[in-house]
């Protein structure tokens, strides 16, 4: 997806409210993780180096439109001014006298980070008036915050036709770019990699993608659906019983459409996530006392073959629960297939949320073409949904 972004032209001089994603994990008063706040310096540095003025506007947590200390963004101040090298500015709200005096109080290439958007209940309502409040102080927008893409919210598209002019930031434009190569018009062999623990979750992406996959793995606590489809002893695994129609419904569709699907041919199972009695069995042998929490080693293997030529990789949902020793060596083994496909010329995608989490855990984040920044926005676009934070910028 080509999206409008803009020139040092465009910028220039003009004080421009930027969306970012500034809802960061935040522990016993600290930052325990700013990748969402780093993720923004290109666009930050491309709007300072041309002389703008610039206003960060993000929610943080769910103060459900009052205000709350305990979501304020001027706790993790001194984690932004760390990581883009500068001294902000802090303004105690979002719109009105007060924004509108500290934005014309910088100089270019200075900025603001103005408090939490959602300390008004108007923000997720996407409001017209407070939308206009909020666009007032300023001539331009530049939208950078994928992971809030799939919101209509005042601080994600509603400020759009208030200001002269509005732009993709970088961010929002590589999620674009690299979320629809491996789902727009993927290069084949395509493998589709499908975890996590509902099926529900991933019906729309299942049902947006299967005549474009070559290969779909599935692991997870969703496997176990699919398996129990088949008729399968599955114990006391996670099933959606509302979704075995639609299991057996994509396994059939599939085989006629010539894709493969495969499914877990063994599993790691216990009695219970926290009990000790962990044994490795057979997808035909599964224990009725007993779940599912990995994939196997038979499967890894099945899974890494699969895997080997691949031209493009979109990767959605765990294979374990990899949060736990016992449970993550399925996904730490995948992740290092995927790495190694990658090196091979692959364009490989991990679509945000547990699947980045688990990419960052077994430290190969950094050898795949694109984590996605974005959990729930990767899969509605994934879904072939239009995200109203993206949509105003296509061309």
């Amino acid at each position: 997806m080509k999206l409008k972004t803009f020139t040092p032209a465009d910028v220039a001089g003009k004080k421009v409210l930027m969306r970012v994603d500034f809802n960061v994990p935040f522990k016993n008063g600290k930052v325990t993780d700013n990748a969402r706040i780093l993720a923004h310096t290109s666009t930050l540095k491309k709007l300072l180096d041309a002389g703008a003025k610039v206003a960060l506007i993000s929610h943080f947590g769910r103060p459900k439109g009052k205000v709350d200390p305990a979501y304020s963004l001027s706790q993790i101040v001194p984690d932004i001014e760390k990581a883009y090298g500068l001294k902000v500015v802090f303004v105690d709200d979002c719109v009105g006298d007060k924004v509108a005096a500290a934005v014309d109080a910088l100089k270019p290439g200075e900025i603001v980070v103005l408090e939490n958007s959602r300390y008004h209940p108007e923000e997720q309502k996407n409001d017209a008036d407070f939308s206009k409040k909020m666009a007032a102080p300023f001539d331009v927008f530049v939208m950078d915050a994928f992971s809030a893409s799939h919101r209509a919210d005042c601080s994600t598209c509603g400020v759009i036709p208030y200001v002269k002019a509005a732009f993709a930031g970088d961010l929002l434009m590589r999620e674009g770019d690299m979320l629809g190569a491996v789902s727009e018009n993927p290069a084949k062999p395509y493998v589709l990699i499908l975890g996590g623990a509902k099926v529900s979750d991933k019906i729309a992406i299942v049902g947006n993608l299967l005549n474009k996959a070559t290969t779909i793995l599935i692991g997870g606590g969703m496997a176990y659906t699919f398996l129990k489809a088949q008729g399968k002893e599955i114990g006391k695994s996670l099933c959606d019983t509302e979704r075995l129609d639609f299991a057996k419904d994509t396994l059939k569709k599939a085989a006629d459409m010539g894709v493969k699907i495969l499914l877990p041919v063994d599993s790691v199972v216990a009695s219970g996530m926290d009990a000790s009695d962990t044994e490795t069995v057979s997808s035909d042998a599964m224990p009725a006392d007993k779940m599912g929490l990995d994939i196997g080693p038979e499967t890894v293997k099945l899974f890494v073959a699969a895997l080997d030529g691949a031209k493009s990789v979109l990767w959605n949902g765990p294979m374990g629960v990899f949060e736990d020793a016992k449970f993550a060596q399925g996904t730490k083994d995948l992740a290092e297939a995927v790495a190694a496909v990658t090196a091979k010329g692959a364009t490989t995608v991990i679509g945000g949320g547990d699947t980045a989490s688990a990419v960052r855990q077994f430290k190969v984040a950094d050898k795949v073409s694109h984590v996605s920044t974005g959990g729930g926005a990767s899969l509605e676009f994934c879904e072939g949904k239009e995200l109203p934070g993206m949509a105003p910028f296509k061309i």
